[in-house]
């Protein structure tokens, strides 16, 4: 793996041709190139658990400020990035704020008789960053959100997750970036401060490299301090068919080695996980047809985000750029999961900043052995019926508000249930945003 990522890089390195515009020497200055935006942000999350699990329901404001400086002028240009956060809880006390995916705001410590504790009714978060760019390459260290295959914070949620730590960005060579990073904490979307435990550190390395306008390559590894070594490679390939016409495939695949002391402490079943989709797009006009397949191997599931103080891995809620997560990500161990998805633009219908998706996706083959029960319960299936309408409004005082409603059915098997992987349930988001440009 490492001799391919070597060879990846190399051969970018050789086919590039054309270097890059000097960005710095172009820089007109910390304030002339600043600007600040703020997104105000309304979401909903409701999941009707079923077969005795409590269902998880929350509501919030947000408002999330974003200012990015320029770049001194002169051969090392200086600049500082930062942002802050606050969410309001409108909604979503006792007994429906447990669970994972429902973590708007912390839960506090006070609990009633029946053991349930209070969602916190509100909380903020400050983070900045300082900046420096020579040429095209840029190294900034402090409080970042970084949106690496190994590396994806989670913005899915009311407020977005935060890590601490320096990241180099270099895009001296057209088509070629490059990434090196390391970061040693994360600020939980849920949190108000930095929780310890939820990071300990994880270097990243990578790059991407656009070898023709159809073709793109992505190749990273990460290296998460007592927890794992994981690599990913990414392949886009667009064919162009006819004007309105154009079939897309697009590969993901992660190989993760995990810490044999990880392994005990979150009750893994094994140290390995290989996992990959493929996804085949057909567009046509204002319409899209997608056929994927996704296919995870090894000795254990593929694990990622959440926090390691409670058992997760830590590396963001967002890192997995597979085709088949939705509500499931379809990631058990052994699992095979196929999807059939349409998508609808309704602007060559006359309502410019309206779409739709649907997507089925059935995943079968899971191995539903445990540490308790090397056995198993028997092959694991689960099936999701996801759907997602968008409008962005186009023009006039609210022009960009965006209003989207995702539902999601998801149901499996007792094998699956037994074994603790997951549950059925519907699921309804409803996210309401309004960006504001400051300057």
């Amino acid at each position: 793996m490492l001799n391919t990522r070597i060879s990846l890089v190399a051969l970018a390195l050789i086919a590039a041709t054309q270097a890059q515009a000097n960005d710095q020497a172009q820089s007109k200055g910390f304030i002339e190139d600043s600007h600040a935006n703020v997104l105000l942000r309304n979401a909903f999350i409701n999941r009707d658990k079923k077969h005795g699990v409590n269902d998880q329901s929350q509501w919030g404001q947000g408002v999330i400020a974003n200012f990015s400086s320029g770049f001194t002028q002169g051969t090392v240009g200086v600049g500082v990035d930062a942002f802050g956060l606050y969410a309001l809880r409108l909604d979503g006390g006792k007994g429906r704020n447990g669970g994972g995916g429902i973590d708007f705001f912390k839960r506090e410590n006070t609990t009633d008789a029946q053991g349930r504790s209070d969602a916190a009714n509100d909380l903020a978060r400050a983070g900045g960053a300082v900046k420096f760019r020579i040429s095209n390459t840029v190294l900034k260290y402090g409080d970042q959100m970084p949106a690496l295959p190994v590396l994806q914070y989670d913005d899915s949620r009311l407020l977005p997750e935060s890590f601490t730590g320096t990241l180099i960005t270099s895009k001296e060579i057209e088509g070629l970036e490059l990434n090196a990073g390391r970061f040693t904490q994360e600020a939980r979307k849920s949190a108000q401060r930095r929780d310890g435990g939820g990071l300990k550190s994880i270097n990243v390395l990578g790059g991407s490299y656009k070898f023709t306008d159809n073709f793109t390559a992505s190749l990273y590894t990460a290296d998460n301090e007592d927890v794992m070594k994981r690599h990913y490679l990414g392949l886009n390939y667009v064919f162009p068919i006819a004007a309105d016409q154009s079939l897309t495939l697009d590969f993901n695949g992660y190989k993760s080695d995990i810490d044999s002391q990880y392994v005990r402490e979150a009750g893994l079943n094994g140290d390995r996980n290989t996992i990959w989709s493929l996804a085949a797009t057909y567009a046509y006009g204002p319409h899209s047809f997608t056929l994927a397949h996704q296919r995870s191997t090894g000795s254990t599931g593929y694990n990622y985000g959440w926090y390691q103080n409670e058992g997760g891995v830590g590396d963001g809620g967002s890192t997995i750029y597979l085709a088949n997560s939705y509500w499931s990500d379809f990631n058990a161990e052994d699992e095979r999961s196929w999807q059939l998805g349409y998508g609808l633009d309704f602007g060559a219908f006359g309502v410019p900043g309206l779409t739709y998706k649907i997507a089925y996706v059935v995943g079968d083959n899971i191995n539903t052995r445990s540490v308790g029960n090397p056995q198993g319960w028997g092959e694991g299936k689960e099936r999701e019926i996801f759907s997602q309408v968008r409008y962005v409004v186009q023009e006039g005082p609210a022009k960009d508000l965006s209003v989207k409603l995702r539902g999601s059915f998801l149901r499996t098997n007792d094998a699956v249930r037994q074994n603790g992987y997951n549950d059925d349930g519907n699921e309804v988001r409803v996210f309401v945003e309004y960006p504001i440009s400051i300057f």
